[in-house]
């Protein structure tokens, strides 16, 4: 069992895009290059937002740049009996509460946080009866202060009270939260490492928390720049980042190359010994801190 292994987990909401190709190649490269395994894992747990085709779309996509991940690839879809343990064993531990707050009456007096409107607290006191209201689940944070050190952004600190507060983990329509899902499914499967994008710096914090709170390992994190359209929005599916051109891997991976301090690459033959380049030369001291500018 390799020591390092790493992932790359997108959403099928969408064609992968410039901003996808740049966490794809530094989490593959930086894997490769400490001997370790990269994983692929589709994050379909919010079926009203993904599109018919994307999950297969986005394996062809990675396969026709060259990347080749180890072991199957894994579907967060068939692993609701994982999250359906962590959530009991939270409940086990009265860590967790149940949440009939609709979205309006909780956020009407709210806070702006740093990821939205802070939750109150209102549901964590109050003895729920018998309703029928369909029930979210919240954590409690308390006063819990988390801090890490980022592999490229230094040292990172939040107070999960002050900036989040108690956040979700099953939400009332009954899809399961992302930072319950990725927290299970990182810990089931191994990894050690994370690189991705700087979008969720954010959320880390919650996730080491809930790493903390099931006794899980905690992860080594690398955070990325965002790669920004000329308005300084990140690109994204919302901003209309364009899909993919699969006739132009050679010219986008090096284009993604400058993004991460890579040096340019001699003429090759096939987009996989560009990788074999990346991997070679990879020094994520290299990687910028702030956001990149990227025409498309």
């Amino acid at each position: 069992m390799s020591a390092y292994i790493g992932r790359f987990a997108p959403s099928p909401t969408g064609h992968l895009h410039i901003g996808s190709l740049l966490a794809a190649l530094a989490s593959y490269t930086d894997a490769k290059a400490h001997d370790g395994q990269w994983l692929v894992r589709i994050e379909d747990l919010d079926p009203p937002r993904e599109i018919a085709g994307a999950a297969d779309n986005i394996l062809r996509t990675l396969e026709a740049f060259g990347f080749q991940w180890d072991n199957e690839v894994t579907y967060q879809s068939k692993r609701h009996y994982l999250y359906e343990n962590a959530l009991e064993i939270l409940k086990k531990q009265n860590l967790i509460y149940p949440c009939t707050c609709s979205r309006k009456q909780w956020q009407q007096n709210a806070k702006q946080g740093i990821d939205g409107w802070i939750y109150n607290g209102h549901c964590s006191y109050t003895q729920q009866t018998n309703s029928n209201k369909t029930l979210a689940w919240r954590l409690r944070v308390n006063n819990q202060i988390i801090d890490f050190q980022d592999r490229i952004i230094g040292f990172y600190s939040q107070s999960l009270a002050k900036e989040i507060g108690d956040f979700v983990l099953l939400r009332a329509d009954g899809f399961w939260a992302y930072q319950l899902a990725v927290v299970v499914d990182d810990a089931e499967q191994g990894i050690t490492h994370i690189v991705r994008g700087q979008d969720l710096l954010v959320s880390t914090p919650r996730q080491i928390f809930l790493q903390q709170c099931l006794n899980f390992p905690q992860i080594q994190y690398a955070h990325l720049p965002l790669l920004t359209n000329a308005d300084g929005q990140k690109w994204s599916k919302q901003t209309l980042a364009p899909a993919l051109d699969l006739t132009q891997q050679e010219k986008l991976l090096r284009q993604v190359f400058h993004y991460l301090g890579i040096p340019q690459a001699p003429s090759v033959s096939r987009p996989q010994d560009l990788l074999e380049w990346a991997i070679q030369h990879w020094k994520i001291q290299n990687v910028p801190k702030q956001a990149i500018c990227s025409e498309k």
